[in-house]
């Protein structure tokens, strides 16, 4: 079985209930049937009954459980529930109302906040700050955690790298231009992430256009410094840096240019310096090598709410909903 096979295996095994607020496309429709078919989750959709029946035209959904925010008993209690979280920022009743009913991602973090949900999935026509904002606003971050992260879950085909082909490159969604403590967290939350989700021990490599002082520069700096904080505070995790990519991942590149290192060569979590490198990477790695790319998958937020690319497929949507569904799972 492949990797997503065993992901959507262990979804089913113990079904959740994932919030799809994106009803205005038709790729939510697609996967909402081919997740129900599949028996992965049960899906709530978020909106009228006309226009999903609408949306949905020629496509079997009927599993689905559709809720109005204009006609749900429960909107009151998500109004009451807004203004309590956010009356210090200026909320008022009137205000909450209006999010809730013309904002379906408020609704859809309500009903994870409020039980109703276990997680939730949108950002095929929002954007990542879209989807994050009212996660931060209302479910925060999870308790321990230093910084909401976001990776990519990468499957190259035909790949003897990584575990057996499968990587998290991190930060690849969120986070612009971490620094060494924010990079060091990133770390940290990504191996964890692996070895939820891959179940396989994470080897972490800290990513530079240096290996082990091959070049000078502050950016240089900045990957040594967190390698030596994430080090530090997780002491039992294989980690180590800063590596070219080809001296993180190649077994005879790491030998000769970082001899002694447990990681070179044997890295499957990577994490890159900034976003521009994190999202430039994934993108290459997914349209040259024909990988399958699920995310940006959420790290640090108080329940699984995740983010999708807006040239997603419905099948990325499949496979970024049992993800979520195995991250419920672990909650």
């Amino acid at each position: 079985m492949g990797f997503i096979d065993v992901i959507k295996q262990r979804a089913k095994d113990n079904k959740k209930v994932i919030v799809l607020p994106e009803t205005e496309d038709r790729r939510t429709y697609e996967a909402t049937a081919q997740i129900l078919k599949e028996g992965i989750a049960d899906i709530v959709l978020v909106g009228s009954e006309e226009e999903i029946k609408k949306g949905s035209e020629g496509l079997d959904i009927s599993g689905a459980k559709i809720v109005d925010p204009a006609k749900s008993e429960k909107t009151d209690a998500y109004v009451a529930k807004l203004v309590e979280l956010r009356q210090k920022k200026g909320m008022t009743e009137e205000k909450a109302r209006e999010i809730l009913l013309n904002q379906y991602l408020y609704y859809g973090v309500m009903m994870v906040k409020m039980g109703d949900a276990d997680g939730m999935v949108s950002g095929a026509c929002h954007s990542t700050a879209d989807t994050l904002r009212p996660c931060l606003q209302i479910l925060k971050t999870k308790p321990g955690t230093k910084l909401v992260s976001a990776f990519f879950l990468m499957v190259v085909p035909n790949c003897e790298y990584g575990a057996n082909g499968t990587f998290i490159f991190a930060d690849s969604g969120l986070n612009q231009n971490p620094n060494p403590e924010e990079l060091a967290a990133i770390a940290g939350s990504s191996a964890e992430s692996f070895e939820l989700l891959v179940q396989e021990e994470p080897v972490v490599a800290m990513l530079s256009h240096s290996t082990k002082g091959s070049a000078k520069h502050a950016d240089v700096d900045k990957v040594v410094e967190a390698t030596g904080i994430a080090k530090e505070q997780y002491p039992n995790l294989k980690l180590d840096g800063e590596f070219q990519l080809d001296a993180a991942i190649v077994p005879s590149v790491g030998a000769s240019k970082a001899p002694g290192s447990s990681v070179a060569g044997k890295a499957n979590v990577l994490v890159f310096p900034d976003l521009d490198a994190g999202n430039i990477g994934y993108k290459l790695v997914q349209r040259l090598a024909k990988a399958e790319a699920y995310g940006p998958i959420t790290q640090g937020i108080a329940k699984p709410v995740n983010d999708l690319s807006r040239g997603c497929s419905a099948e990325d949507i499949v496979g970024v909903v049992a993800i979520t569904a195995v991250q419920c799972q672990a909650e």
